[in-house]
């Protein structure tokens, strides 16, 4: 069992949508295990796209969001809130079968829901760290692992996948996740913020110092004192790409080949941060052999990716032709779908 976490200290690098094609395509290729989502980035978006995209995801959304009680990763939070020291192990009772939802993805997806009350519940949490017990800490950055756990003991700890979906700003949750996680999947767009995004993941999680005398994060030195292991980087993915044989080509390499030299030097001064797949595979000895094993990228499938979130249906099951997105009719041309297809069946291979 494994539990990714998907983040870039950025927003509009796609990993909601990222998300959703991840777990459902490793769902459809592995119908032996159970697949969970945990949603904890408070605008749902990867919720409301695998419960049915922009219309009736959303409505979906309002229903749990409206039911009492409250079947969502904010439910679960308020149980913590009220029992921050001790898990109440209520965890498994916050699971949705997206399936129930949405017939377009496989009967082993499973999804805790998104919820905006998670900002206004931020505050609560982090106040539960300080003062309390002596380890208020790191027992209350345990809360998402204890909600996982809950889930997989219901599951009487079946073969099982977890991805989290994470809040772009490095907040209490986006704390929480990469705690719960042992993997990080970094997705990144090909434009110079993205660079100092990731830049700043490494920072943030891993300690490493951009500019003498920079301080390091409470997160990392914490983690370190009280010997909390940091996610392995697993890989840094470009995603929805424009693809590079055109005009704009060279641009767009020199982006992505920045962004790796970057990864690359953390690799040389740190290699013990990042996790060697697969299983047994050899440890890369030449940056080739790194990027092969840590650098992918998803190249944009334009039309077909809107309509695949908009409707809730993963990129592999989608079918060219006419769509209804919003009362609108909208093509969707398979030679887009041949743009991105390939590289998300090929990229959820590798993720074990």
């Amino acid at each position: 069992m494994a539990i990714y976490a998907i983040w870039n200290n950025k927003g509009g690098v796609g990993k909601s949508y990222l998300t959703f094609q991840l777990a459902s395509e490793y769902a459809r290729q592995n119908p032996s295990k159970k697949v969970l989502v945990a949603d904890l980035c408070p605008q749902a978006n990867s919720s409301s796209m695998l419960l049915g995209g922009m219309t009736e995801g959303e409505k979906i959304l309002t229903q749990i969001h409206t039911s009492k009680p409250r079947c969502t990763i904010s439910g679960y939070i308020e149980d913590r809130i009220l029992s921050p020291y001790v898990s109440p192990q209520s965890g498994a009772s916050y699971i949705t079968n997206v399936a129930q939802y949405n017939n377009r993805v496989p009967s082993n997806l499973y999804l805790v829901v998104g919820d905006e009350r998670l900002e206004m519940q931020a505050s609560k949490v982090t106040g539960a760290t300080f003062p309390g017990p002596q380890e208020a800490w790191r027992i209350v950055h345990l809360w998402v692992r204890d909600l996982i756990a809950d889930i997989l003991t219901s599951w009487n700890n079946e073969d099982s996948c977890v991805f989290i979906d994470c809040n772009p700003s490095f907040s209490i949750y986006t704390e929480l996740a990469l705690t719960a996680a042992d993997r990080l999947i970094i997705p990144f767009s090909a434009d110079g913020s993205s660079k100092r995004a990731v830049k700043a993941v490494l920072s943030l999680v891993y300690g490493r110092v951009r500019h003498q005398g920079d301080p390091q994060s409470d997160y990392y030195l914490n983690s370190d004192r009280y010997k909390m292991a940091l996610p392995s980087i697993y890989m840094y993915v470009g995603n929805r790409l424009t693809q590079m044989n055109h005009s704009s080509a060279s641009a767009f390499k020199t982006v992505v080949n920045e962004i790796s030299e970057e990864i690359w030097s953390v690799w040389q001064s740190s290699p013990q941060s990042f996790y060697i797949h697969p299983n047994g595979a050899p440890t890369p000895n030449s940056k080739r052999t790194f990027k092969a094993m840590f650098q992918y990228e998803v190249n944009d499938a334009n039309t077909a990716s809107v309509v695949s979130g908009a409707l809730g249906i993963p990129i592999a099951s989608l079918t060219a032709g006419p769509k209804n997105v919003a009362g609108r009719s909208i093509k969707v041309n398979q030679s887009q779908l041949e743009k991105q297809v390939p590289n998300i069946t090929q990229l959820v291979q590798q993720i074990e």
